[in-house]
């Protein structure tokens, strides 16, 4: 479960006194306890957020670093820049393998043909299909993007 891996690498980090790897699991448990907390809210979810929203948590955590990134460039701070790298690929530790663009448009046209998507008018049921499928395997942004042009929008 993702929850004890995180929890382990934790541990693991403190013990070689890693603190750079620290930090970025340390980022990503404050982010869960956060949206757990949020959860809490909604019925059956007592025990916190699904793997699956703990998969999206963790894209969208990457998507921010980013965009971070960009900023930081453009404002010639590249130490924070590094940084930032640096904690999108602790976050990428505990994803699995992404699929490539082509993979995306494969498995798209196959959920496009299987809820019988006719037009841009259709992408958000396929988007709600692939969320649901392939939470943490694609980026979700691409994803919209390669929909869109299958669809015709």
């Amino acid at each position: 479960m993702l929850r004890e891996r995180l929890a382990q690498a934790q541990k693991d980090a403190m013990k070689a006194k890693d603190a750079d790897r620290v930090a970025g699991v340390r980022a990503i448990l404050a982010a869960l306890k956060q949206r757990d907390i949020d959860g809490r809210v909604k019925p059956g979810s007592e025990n916190g957020i699904s793997e699956d929203e703990i998969l999206q948590m963790m894209q969208s955590m990457i998507k921010q670093r980013r965009e971070s990134i960009s900023m930081f460039e453009k404002g010639g701070r590249t130490d924070l820049a590094q940084k930032e790298a640096a904690e999108i690929a602790i976050i990428e530790e505990f994803l699995p393998r992404q699929m490539g663009e082509e993979e995306v448009r494969v498995i798209a046209a196959k959920v496009i043909a299987d809820t019988g998507a006719a037009g841009p008018k259709d992408m958000g049921k396929v988007m709600a299909t692939l969320k649901s499928a392939y939470a943490g395997q694609m980026d979700f942004g691409k994803a919209s993007g390669i929909v869109k042009g299958l669809l015709g929008g």
